[in-house]
């Protein structure tokens, strides 16, 4: 038994909503922790199929949509962005405790770790390189009503609408005084640019959500955090976690080993494609930093109470890595 799926009901299900599908199907768990998981199954004909579902345990459910994650992966199928074809959305929680939704399985490799970007030749490093940056432009070129997506959110005001939520967040999780968190946010509020225009913000853009094949990315992964909004938010998160080698963090981030397109080439082709002025990036890459400084706080508070029972977790390191992140949100507002 695979923990997380009623194999019988499950099995029956899809087999009644999946042409040609042939029993009995086997379960593999390919990515866990605390967001959606996520289920490899194959049939007797050998075809795979990747099935999705909330964490398990309590969960709140606006924090793990299936049939919103599900809206959004059919709809960015209508586009140039490479995304799993979606096949069918179970909202009955008869049938597995919690819905679900069944996509293609894609071939690819994740790139979470430096390790596994070695694999990939100089010039399917490169080439990767720049499907990235070409995949998240088209992202923010696309016509959200032609697809369907017009009415997912707000489209207004999203600065205004995260730093919001996230300073509740900080506010609420606070452990420490940390001035840099205190002036980056006065200056991400005294220095916010207007917002021009609204496209799809994917919310996670960067290498570790993506699958490459051939030197492409073959797909486009996890969009539990789309909204409508911003789109220089992807491109201030995905220039952070983007690094260069003799980056202070090219030992750990898959792209600090060298051989991707620079920063700056990223910026100059996603102006080139979008006609969208890259003159504030600053902004979002500080904006980005002070974002994830204050959700890591709530991590870092949950640890600190004992919240998270007794998982092995360095507080000193991550309260390190917090008040780098705020450090640098003021340098790059400054």
């Amino acid at each position: 038994m695979v923990e997380g799926i009623r194999e019988e009901a499950v099995s029956n299900w899809l087999a009644n909503e999946i042409e040609d599908l042939a029993l009995p199907l086997e379960f593999e768990l390919i990515a866990g922790g605390h967001s959606n998981l996520t289920y490899r199954f194959v049939d007797q004909n050998g075809r795979a199929l990747v099935l999705r579902r909330p964490p398990l345990g309590h969960i709140l459910e606006s924090a793990h949509d299936m049939s919103r994650e599900h809206r959004i992966i059919s709809a960015v199928g209508k586009s140039n962005v490479p995304v799993p074809k979606t096949h069918a959305l179970c909202e009955d929680k008869s049938i597995n405790d919690q819905p679900f939704y069944v996509m293609e399985f894609i071939e690819g490799i994740v790139p979470h770790t430096p390790e596994v970007l070695e694999q990939l030749s100089d010039e399917d490093r490169r080439s990767f390189g720049l499907h990235v940056i070409e995949v998240l432009a088209d992202l923010h070129t696309t016509d959200i009503e032609a697809i369907g997506l017009g009415q997912l959110a707000k489209k207004e005001d999203y600065l205004g609408r995260q730093l919001k939520r996230w300073t509740q967040q900080w506010l609420a999780t606070k452990t420490d005084e940390i001035p840099d968190m205190d002036r980056s946010l006065e200056l991400l509020h005294e220095k916010q640019p207007d917002q021009i225009g609204a496209t799809i913000v994917h919310g996670d853009y960067r290498v570790g959500n993506m699958l490459i094949k051939d030197g492409k990315m073959s797909a486009l992964l996890d969009w539990e955090l789309c909204t409508l909004g911003d789109p220089l938010a992807d491109v201030g998160y995905l220039l952070n976690t983007w690094a260069e080698p003799g980056d202070p963090s090219s030992d750990t981030a898959p792209t600090g080993i060298g051989g991707f397109p620079t920063r700056q080439e990223l910026c100059d082709i996603y102006e080139e494609r979008t006609g969208r002025s890259l003159a504030e990036i600053n902004y979002y890459r500080a904006f980005s930093h002070w974002r994830l400084a204050a959700i890591s706080q709530g991590v870092y508070k949950r640890y600190s109470v004992g919240a998270m029972g007794h998982q092995e977790f360095d507080l000193d390191k991550y309260m390190a890595s917090i008040l780098s992140k705020a450090k640098a949100a003021v340098k790059l507002l400054s």
